[in-house]
């Protein structure tokens, strides 16, 4: 891929219905430019929390914490969470400024500077670059220091190709939860072999 034919989402694309955007996102490219190493994952999945209202989102009941802080940040905002003690997810803020509600992306199809991610992630097998949140953080190099950043013209964008491109979508519930499981807010690429898990 030609890395001048990818055109990054402008904040108005961001500033929608939560759902309208994960499905969109979907085809769209995560662009990595840290260190000087170029890193690109096309999105094949992706899962939509969407809003205070939602149980499972960090910004359930409009709590506002040091932690989700950025969650309630303008549209196209980074929001760059840890867990487990040892693994960062990656986020896309939505809808409007003080709205907790974002994207968490989940899985990625490995499309430029792999040698990159696999040293990062030190493994071979492509599959394994960028199959889950935290991997595809790994690959790409996405910390906590992205977080809060612009996803228009920060370290990490995501972007487009001018022509676009349509993907056929796959409906099911969220993973990796322990509340509101039964949502239907997880969107992948139909028959993609890049997605964390092929069963939804």
């Amino acid at each position: 891929m030609i890395l001048t034919e990818l055109e990054p989402l402008r904040p108005s694309f961001y500033a929608r219905d939560t759902k309208r955007v994960a499905r969109a996102l979907l085809g769209c490219y995560l662009v990595s430019d840290v260190a000087g190493e170029v890193t690109v994952g096309r999105i094949v999945e992706v899962e939509a929390y969407v809003g205070p209202h939602d149980p499972a989102a960090h910004g359930y009941g409009n709590r506002r914490t040091k932690r989700n802080d950025r969650l309630f940040g303008p549209p196209a905002t980074c929001y760059v969470y840890f867990i487990y003690g040892m693994h960062w997810c990656f986020n896309a803020v939505t809808e409007k400024e003080g709205y907790p509600a974002a994207v968490l992306i989940r899985a990625l199809e490995p499309v430029a500077g792999i040698e990159a991610m696999c040293h990062r992630r030190h493994v071979s097998d492509r599959k394994q670059l960028c199959s889950g949140p935290a991997r595809l953080c790994q690959a790409l190099s996405i910390d906590g220091s992205m977080n809060g950043e612009s996803l228009v013209n920060g370290p990490i964008r995501i972007a487009q190709t001018r022509t676009g491109r349509k993907v056929p979508i796959q409906v099911g519930p969220r993973i990796g939860i322990s509340k509101a499981t039964s949502w239907p807010l997880r969107f992948s690429e139909r028959g993609s072999p890049w997605v964390s898990r092929n069963r939804i």
